[in-house]
This record gives C-alpha cells, structure tokens and sequence, in this order.
C-alpha cells in the first residue's frame, strides 16, 4: 500500500514551526507512514533538515506573517489540485498573519476562505474530542456569535467528521453550556434554556450540559465529542486532558487538515527545545485521514 502524500508547512519563521517539522521529518513512525513535501512562500522542497533550517529566520512580525500565508495559500493549491492528499501546518502568529496582510483570525478561518467551506476547529486525542462553536473572537461577542444556526451548523459539520475521518457510524455528540450550572434556572442566565436547549433538540445532539462535568463525561465514554461555545472552555478542556498529544483538526474542508495542539512558541524558537510530539501525532492522524472518503463539499 502507498503512502499517502502530504502538504507540510512551516508556520511562522520565527517559531518552533522549523524545528518541529525537522525533528518530526526524522521520526520513523512519519517516514513510514507518509511522504512530506515542506511548502513555502516560494515553492516546494525535499523534507531535508539542512533545507527546513534555511526557513528559519529573525525578522518582523509581518515579514513571517507574510511568509506564513503564502505558505499555507500554497499547500491549499496543491491540495485542491490532488498533488497532495492532506495538510498539516506548523503553528502561526495571529497577530504576524494580520501584519502580513492575510485579514484571517487563524488558519481555521484561512483554510475555510481558501476553500469556500463551511468548517469548524475539533481539537482530539485518545481521551477527548472538543469542536468550538465560536473560534478565535473575544468573549463579549460571544453572546452575538453563539447562534441557533450555529449550533445546528456545527453539530452537523461534527457529526459527518466523527463519520467519515474516525468511521463513527452514529455518533454521541454533547453540547456544553454556556453559563455557570447551565444558568441555574435562570439565575445566571437564560442562554442555556432559551437557546442552547432547543439547539440541540433541532441538532439531534444531547444537552447542554453544565461545562464543570461534560468534559469528564466525554472523557469517561459517554459522548464522541463536545461542541464547545466558546474558545476558551473548549481549549482549556483538551489541553488540561491531553497537552503535546491533541490534534487540532479542522472538519468540513475538501481534505484532511491538521496540525498541533500548540502555538509558535516565539519565547524558545531556535533554541532545540521544542517537543515536536505534537507535530509527529499531527502527521499521523492526517495520514490515517487519507484513506476516507470526503465529499468536496458540505
């Protein structure tokens, strides 16, 4: 059986992304179970570590934001061409990628503007699989975001993922709330009751459920996957469950997509102290992806 072909890119210049991507390129578990092509702002290259190290560089924040989006531009095209069968992308600055002219909150947004999909952010491990309702916004404009069609639109992204990328014929998928004791009848809030409640019911998924035990649950087997409402209660829940092993996948897009549960590290970047675990599970799930069927469009 051939290996599957997959997009690398380096994420922003600055960070780990170099170094991770070097070290995963060198572990045996990627070697044999895919080949990389490392994708840059100028083309293509042969994983080798001497090429990768010549990707690293100081510079300004909007010098690696630039480079960072031509990047991933770059392996979206060779994705859609069918040159590849998945992505995976190295951690980049939000705030460089704004700088460098790409107007994207981060790569989930990209990828879904690139590819005219509706998409959502799952965070998984072994443990635990996390999808975010609302993404990379700031929390009063949660209240805004967090709408009925989102919920539905979300619960349905989720549910055609679990089926096609981990073979979950009829997933359980649990909607965690958004205030304090699910608003204690209304005490601290009325969402969960006037809105998340008939959400899920339209969703066919269960819930809300209060966000102190839903995690746990999951964990404990009872739900495939939890639609979080907002960034924080969502990442904060995998990352204490599984840190340097999640994998952050994005559902809904035209091929499998993944990357690392962890961001640029710009404070160590250069230094080989980088854990490339991340990155190695993240080449690997993304390779076990491409043996499913996925419609080019949800």
């Amino acid at each position: 059986m051939s290996k599957p072909r997959l997009a690398i890119t380096l994420g922003d210049p600055r960070g780990i992304g170099p170094e991770i991507v070097a070290a995963a390129i060198a572990d045996s578990r990627v070697r044999a179970r895919a080949d990389l092509v490392v994708v840059g702002p100028s083309g293509t290259v042969v994983p080798a570590s001497e090429e990768i190290g010549e990707w690293s560089s100081g510079g300004s924040a909007e010098h690696g934001g630039r480079l960072a989006g031509l990047s991933i531009e770059r392996a979206v095209k060779l994705a859609l061409a069918g040159s590849v069968q998945g992505i995976v992308t190295a951690p980049i600055d939000k705030h460089a990628l704004f700088a460098g002219g790409y107007d994207f909150p981060g790569h989930t947004e990209m990828l879904a503007a690139l590819t005219g999909s509706h998409v959502a952010m799952m965070l998984a491990s072994e443990r635990l699989r996390v999808v975010l309702v609302t993404t990379h916004i700031a929390l009063r404009d949660v209240a805004r975001e967090l709408t009925r069609e989102r919920i539905i639109e979300v619960a349905g992204i989720t549910r055609r993922g679990l089926q096609q990328l981990y073979a979950i014929a009829e997933p359980h998928i649990a909607l965690c709330a958004l205030n304090p004791h699910m608003g204690d009848g209304g005490r601290f809030g009325s969402e969960d009751d006037m809105l998340l409640a008939p959400a899920a019911r339209a969703a066919n998924i269960l819930g809300p459920f209060p966000a102190d035990t839903v995690f746990v649950r999951a964990m404990r087997g009872s739900f495939d996957a939890v639609l979080a409402p907002y960034h924080d209660v969502g990442m904060t829940a995998i990352k204490v469950a599984s840190f340097g092993s999640a994998v952050n996948v994005t559902l809904g897009l035209p091929f499998p997509r993944t990357s690392p549960d962890h961001g640029t590290a710009l404070d160590i970047a250069g230094q080989n102290r980088a854990d490339p675990a991340s990155m190695i599970e993240a080449i690997l799930e993304c390779a076990r992806f491409t043996g499913t069927t996925i419609p080019a469009k949800i």
